[in-house]
């Protein structure tokens, strides 16, 4: 009789017991539901949800709607920037697009007045020179739409490195000797690497470019070998450019001269950024004092 009144006592105690802990989990359940209540509502905040059970499954449980919730937080925030980028991007567009137009206008507008012959020459020669500029910013936007695309596949080749970097240089000669620009090229010797041969000229324009926009007196470009791949480091001096700008001259929405009085997209770098690792290759820019410096590094090819 007395074992089965202890069998008794201990089925209540356990019955007991099992009800206060699953009171303790539903409070604990309607708690962590008003709190996720509150966090959607007031989304903006850094609340989470806490319980103060100790049991197993519901702390699991509470940790997993965290890490959703902080996810949640970080593609949100992730779009936000990104809407930001988007409405910069338009604005500068918007920008690049309409100012060529304007002055086509205003100029085109100036040839139906009767003015000398040598007048219209010259409009019309700033006229093509603006549809030269406006080509040329469009044809920038359809290469970067273009490059970052899905479907955007390279065909790695063999290439020689070094003949690509002396027949560019070679090209713009004579654009670096009209601003007095020192040009030097140092180990030049065969060297060959897994690339792509367009890809290589369209970045070596573009780095050639940039050191015609910021240049003072010296453009140098030189070959190291390192590991399994290829170093190319392309220097020159600027007093134009800070710490500021390094930080986002590979930046998509980047533009030194805000007012783009020049003309030049900001899209060089960048579209030389996503070239590289398309390439599987990498490019790190550096000022040290007034030398900017490119570092862009390929991966070796073995010639047979």
């Amino acid at each position: 009789m007395n074992g089965w009144m202890i069998f008794g006592i201990c089925m209540l105690f356990i019955a007991i017991l099992s009800i206060y802990k699953l009171l303790i989990i539903r409070w604990d359940m309607k708690k962590m539901a008003r709190q996720l209540k509150d966090v959607n509502e007031h989304f903006g905040t850094n609340e989470l949800i806490r319980t103060n059970s100790h049991d197993q499954l519901t702390s699991e449980f509470s940790k997993e709607i965290n890490k959703l919730i902080h996810l949640y937080k970080e593609n949100e925030r992730y779009l936000e920037k990104r809407e930001t980028q988007l409405r910069t991007e338009i604005t500068n567009i918007s920008h690049d697009l309409r100012t060529p137009l304007t002055s086509m206008k205003g100029f085109s507008q100036l040839l139906l007045d009767d003015v000398p012959v040598a007048k219209r020459e010259e409009y019309v020669d700033i006229i093509l020179g603006k549809i030269d500029l406006l080509t040329n910013q469009v044809d920038l936007f359809y290469e970067l739409a273009s490059i970052l695309s899905a479907d955007y596949k390279l065909e790695m080749t063999s290439i020689p490195l070094n003949e690509i970097i002396e027949e560019k240089a070679l090209l713009f000669y004579s654009d670096f000797r009209e601003k007095s620009i020192d040009v030097q090229l140092a180990n030049m010797g065969e060297s060959h690497v897994l690339a792509n041969k367009e890809a290589i000229e369209r970045i070596l324009v573009n780095i050639i470019q940039n050191a015609l926009r910021y240049a003072t007196s010296y453009f140098h470009l030189r070959l190291e070998a390192e590991d399994n791949y290829l170093s190319l480091y392309a220097e020159n001096d600027s007093n134009d450019l800070t710490e500021a700008d390094i930080a986002d001259i590979f930046n998509r929405t980047y533009r030194k001269d805000s007012s783009r009085r020049n003309g030049q997209l900001g899209l060089g770098l960048h579209i030389v950024q996503q070239l590289m690792e398309k390439q599987g290759g990498e490019v790190e820019a550096k000022l040290e004092g007034e030398k900017f410096s490119l570092q862009l590094k390929f991966y070796k090819s073995i010639v047979l």
